[in-house]
């Protein structure tokens, strides 16, 4: 039998009252835009997904930590909370950003100041999230999990990013060099993911060998992979002499600036594989020296 125990503590802690501010602004802000009712398309329903998903993990977390029933489940909860933090940051950021973008161009009247007071309680609500992820992020010298060190924060923005990468994609098929960045794209995906997964299973500690030289090695290798993508992907899509070409005339919008956002984020992705490979390099061979 279970028995549980309420921690007033998980409330009244700074983390705790942070994530109490952020369940009241998600949940305000897709109100707001479903009372409003204009989020149609990818891009709404996008939005509505990241606020609703923000809002109701968040108090599944709270409802956890308060009844300490975090302490039976068989995973990392801290590596898992961090994860979660910095996840729901990035996807309320670009709800923040896609939803005036996509909906506030030609409002007008009540239907207007609904869409301004949601985006408002949006951006609020990614300040709270950033809050808590500067609040669980783990400080120099103090034992905590993968995830919630600067290198863990990093492979969940690495695997965000990738999901941009994949939703902007229309066609790869027109030739191998676009394969062959999409080859990328999915390869360290996956095991971006894979790291995330294990670290919160508390799988990694039973491997024989050194987890931190073999993501070495995988982060150099994955700044290489995404530097040839980095060059590939805007050769193949926008020069003439491979088949690309400029934007339509009649784009308003089109597949065509699904390239443009790809090749963006393949930009991002290599800085932050670099920065990820910095943290590395530092950690194996100089902190540990």
């Amino acid at each position: 039998m279970v028995i549980v125990e309420m921690d007033y503590r998980s409330v009244t802690a700074p983390v705790g009252i942070v994530r109490l501010v952020e369940i009241f602004l998600s949940c305000v802000a897709f109100s707001l835009v479903a009372h409003d009712g204009t989020f149609s398309g990818s891009y709404g329903i996008w939005c509505m997904f990241s606020w609703c998903f923000c809002f109701i993990l968040t108090v599944l977390i709270v409802l956890l930590e308060f009844t300490g029933l975090c302490q039976k489940i068989p995973i990392s909860w801290e590596d898992f909370t961090s994860a979660f933090a910095m996840l729901a940051t990035l996807m309320v950021l670009t709800a923040s950003i896609i939803y005036p973008v996509e909906f506030l161009k030609n409002c007008s009247g009540n239907n207007c100041s609904f869409k301004i007071a949601a985006t408002a309680m949006s951006c609020l609500c990614f300040i709270a999230y950033a809050v808590e992820v500067g609040l669980t992020r783990a400080k120099p010298g103090e034992i905590s999990g993968f995830l919630s060190t600067i290198p863990g924060l990093l492979k969940v923005l690495e695997a965000f990013v990738a999901c941009i990468i994949f939703i902007s994609i229309n066609d790869y098929s027109k030739n191998s060099g676009l394969q062959w960045c999409m080859a990328v794209y999915c390869l360290c995906f996956i095991f971006a993911l894979i790291i995330i997964i294990f670290t919160i299973c508390k799988i990694i500690s039973l491997f024989p060998f050194s987890f931190d030289k073999v993501l070495t090695g995988y982060n150099i290798l994955a700044v290489l992979m995404y530097a040839s993508a980095a060059i590939v992907w805007p050769l193949f899509c926008f020069d003439k002499k491979y088949g690309g070409g400029p934007r339509p005339a009649n784009c308003s919008p089109c597949s065509w600036d699904g390239l443009v956002v790809v090749t963006v984020m393949t930009y991002v992705n290599l800085v932050v594989f670099i920065v990820d490979t910095v943290y590395s390099v530092r950690l194996v061979f100089f902190t540990s020296a």
